[in-house]
């Protein structure tokens, strides 16, 4: 496993609640990193040895802005390079932007923000349009994250001609298994029979969260490094062995339906809304590889 990026789910809170959203963030969502467990980590980080990317995530990691910070600072201290991914719901003004932003300036490698029509109504808001502005005023790397409108989504206008090209297609997992696939196509379910997304078999990231959950993809763990220590996990993972990792790799979530002979309807939006579905009825069988609740829509308050 050549595991070189660490992807800190900073929170399960967001200030937004937007329909296509992986974690299910949500203002009442509960599960925030303290600065102890952010060096916990980093401490791990640095055993493994071939940790290079530290990513701020959520949620919405500048809800907890202080944290953040020294979070990031932390991180350039110890020579990895730092990313962040944020809504940019902060960046109501370039010059305020330039201020939230000033802090990262040396330190932040990577910051991308998400600006789309589940978060605004216009694909480039006016708050990505600051971030970016201020972001290359201070000579920090940025870039966006927009996600595509599914064609037929209840609920959302499509997307103009003419937009953003970087843009692109949404994975229904998550809260957008459940909010956004009326009126979508679907095709047979046993027609997906590989990941299309992550490469299970040697991730080069996972997510991690408060609880130290390694997150191999959101809601499918290979563990917690609060509970065992990265090295460990890192060098025990074995893909074919992983009760729901294995069946993917063999033969993607159709091959997991079999596998545990799921019920299941006739056909599904994607590879991932399958996936989804099938891990939903299989979290009671297999909890340690399947969590917690916040990715599975269940809000702790």
């Amino acid at each position: 496993m050549s595991l070189t990026g660490l992807h800190l789910l900073l929170t399960y809170q967001c200030n937004y609640e937007c329909d296509h959203c992986f974690v299910w963030g949500s203002p009442s969502q509960e599960g925030t990193m303290t600065l102890a467990q952010v060096r916990d980590i980093y401490r791990q980080a640095q055993a493994l040895a071939t940790v290079e990317w530290i990513y701020l995530e959520g949620g919405e990691p500048f809800l907890y802005y202080p944290i953040m910070v020294r979070a990031a600072q932390e991180a350039a201290e110890q020579s990895f390079h730092v990313g962040i991914v944020t809504n940019d719901y902060w960046a109501t003004a370039v010059e305020d932007a330039v201020e939230w932003l000033r802090p990262f300036v040396g330190i932040v490698d990577d910051l991308t923000v998400s600006t789309d029509l589940f978060h605004y109504d216009e694909v480039m808001s006016a708050q990505a349009r600051n971030a970016l502005a201020a972001a290359e005023q201070l000579g920090i790397p940025v870039g966006t994250i927009i996600c595509e409108v599914p064609e037929g989504a209840a609920g959302y206008s499509a997307q103009a001609r003419g937009e953003p090209v970087e843009s692109g297609p949404i994975m229904f997992k998550g809260r957008a298994a459940v909010k956004l696939i009326e009126g979508v196509a679907r095709r047979p379910w046993h027609e997906f029979n590989e990941c299309p997304y992550e490469t299970l078999d040697d991730p080069g990231r996972v997510h991690v969260d408060c609880y130290g959950n390694l997150h191999l993809c959101q809601g499918l763990t290979m563990g917690s490094m609060f509970e065992r220590p990265l090295v460990e996990l890192v060098a025990e993972y074995n893909p074919q062995a992983h009760p729901i990792v294995g069946p993917l790799l063999a033969g993607g979530p159709a091959a997991l339906v079999k596998r545990y002979d799921l019920p299941h309807e006739e056909a599904y939006v994607d590879a991932c809304h399958l996936c989804y579905e099938a891990r939903v009825v299989l979290r009671e069988q297999f909890p340690e590889y399947l969590g917690p609740g916040q990715m599975y829509g269940e809000e702790l308050s």
